[in-house]
């Protein structure tokens, strides 16, 4: 049987790796590190510079490979999400027979943590279709945890509740009801342009936890234009960007 190790390994920041994702990491025969096209081969150069830090197993082998790319044209998002899923699962379980066989213990590098907003628990589920399978997760730091770090907030208010979503749920369905504090991942469009921005406030981070971290934060009427701006040349530098931000009305 094959074992496959989901190892959260935080924001890019090495020093993120907990001592049970370096045995983990350790302990693979096999570390896959998928390429997603030329403008993010420096998430590829990070994972294979973490796996120089840190590895210490002369017999533990390191793979790339080419990740499908999902269909954004599409205008049925969960369709094509669960489309791309299965093309991604189809080259996970290639390349584990090809690279493995049967049997061993295969690794990925999952970055902040696999069960936040990541897809790689979903997709092992569907190659646990086409071949015997044991899954285990190792827990990393989130970026919602750089976030709050780099700005050294709190995440709640006292005794009040968080809302954690993405961008397109904010742009389509605009602030959920009975909560003041929310925390917008996977936003590529700056869906906080589309909020009434008095008595808000954001703070914001790009590449958080990582060496080139940007931290912007204050009332969004006054830095919503700093942020886009700032966003946008940091995007053209690096080729990639990703960020997150938490929002809180009131306070």
């Amino acid at each position: 049987m094959i074992e496959l190790l989901l190892v959260g390994i935080g924001t890019g920041n090495p020093q993120h790796l907990t001592l049970q994702a370096i045995q983990a990491l350790n302990s693979a025969d096999l570390i896959l590190i998928p390429r997603k096209g030329e403008n993010k081969s420096d998430l590829v150069e990070l994972r294979r510079a973490i796996c120089a830090d840190v590895l210490t197993n002369p017999t533990t082998r390191i793979h790339d490979f080419d990740l499908p790319k999902r269909d954004a044209e599409n205008p049925d998002y969960r369709g094509g999400v669960d489309d791309w899923h299965d093309e991604i699962a189809a080259v996970w379980s290639n390349e584990i027979k090809t690279q493995l066989g049967k049997t061993g213990r295969v690794a990925f590098l999952v970055w902040g943590d696999p069960s936040l907003y990541d897809s790689t628990l979903r997709i092992a589920e569907r190659v646990k279709t086409v071949m015997p399978l044991r899954v285990t997760m190792i827990p990393g730091m989130t970026s919602i945890q750089a976030l709050t770090a780099g700005h050294a907030i709190p995440l709640n208010e006292i005794g009040a509740p968080v809302t954690i979503t993405t961008g397109r749920r904010l742009r389509d369905g605009g602030w959920p009801a009975s909560v003041d504090t929310l925390v917008i991942m996977l936003d590529g469009t700056c869906a906080f342009q589309t909020l009434p921005p008095e008595g808000i406030t954001i703070w914001w981070s790009a590449y958080a936890g990582m060496a080139e971290e940007i931290t912007l934060s204050g009332p969004l009427s006054e830095i919503s234009e700093t942020i886009l701006d700032t966003r946008a040349k940091a995007r053209a530098k690096h080729g990639w960007l990703m960020d997150i931000y938490m929002l809180r009305r009131g306070g």
